[in-house]
């Protein structure tokens, strides 16, 4: 009876730790450049109590065994890079990716942050940062008298100067591209840091080996499907509610064994 407490109990534990990445998922519905989360299980140790195979004569065998599960967990959390929709700004500063990569932004500790937002800004130095101040990485400096700033879907940045005819090009924007997105940590602010699992940033001009394009104007929408996460909080509920309901079922018995036997 205890452990069919203990398993339910599991149970309870898992669909709360779900229902928090789904409140996270929904709660991100319009963060530019968000990727969903997935909750991901397995389950616990077995008790072997009798083993399939074992011998139960001198000429017969156990065609199965008898085997009692403890329970589950949530082993990991499951970023889904699948892209977002492209949503048109009209603002010459907004850069949406179109395929794989991330924007590379150097943090204040030095190191460099990796991220799908493409609202960037210009700091007090004319330079393009994030929402956060971050520098876009490889630098990005526009000029004062810049009176039209382009940038193409390789990433080649150009400005028109006032009372010039020809467009100058100043920068280029690179992207950065992993093994496994997947297994990138999620830092927060819309920044993503390099892991042992994601593997090194392959870095490349947009458009060119495997490499998304860019698209000015234009911002990439978080990829939660809210109908999906309703429902997937809605299946989550039931499942929290039976395991309690188990629990309450094993309680009743016990009860019921302390007052009749």
């Amino acid at each position: 009876m205890e452990a069919a407490l203990w398993v339910a109990k599991t149970g309870l534990d898992a669909q709360q730790t779900r229902m928090t990445v789904i409140a996270n998922n929904l709660s991100n519905a319009n963060t530019t450049g968000f990727k969903r989360d997935r909750a991901t299980f397995e389950d616990l140790l077995y008790q072997n109590l009798r083993q399939g195979g074992a011998q139960t004569s001198a000429n017969t065998a156990a065609p199965t065994g008898l085997l009692l599960g403890t329970g589950t967990r949530v082993v990991s959390t499951e970023k889904l890079h699948v892209q977002g929709n492209l949503i048109q700004t009209q603002n010459a500063f907004d850069v949406a990716i179109s395929g794989e990569g991330f924007f590379q932004i150097l943090q204040p500790d030095g190191t460099l942050g990796y991220s799908r937002d493409g609202g960037f800004k210009l700091s007090a130095e004319g330079v393009l940062v994030n929402s956060s101040g971050y520098r876009l990485q490889p630098e990005i400096a526009i000029p004062q008298n810049a009176k039209t700033i382009t940038i193409g879907a390789d990433g080649t940045v150009s400005v028109q100067a006032v009372g010039q005819a020809q467009a100058q090009t100043i920068g280029q924007i690179q992207i950065a591209r992993f093994v496994s997105p997947s297994g990138l940590q999620s830092v927060g602010g819309n920044l993503y840091r390099e892991t042992s699992s994601s593997g090194p940033p392959q870095v490349g001009i947009p458009t060119q080996q495997g490499n998304g394009q860019l698209a000015q104007g234009s911002l990439e929408s978080s990829n939660v499907n809210v109908v999906e996460e309703m429902v997937n909080m809605i299946e989550t509920q039931r499942a929290y509610e039976v395991n309690s309901k188990a629990i309450e079922a094993v309680d009743g018995m016990l009860r019921f064994t302390n007052n009749n036997l």
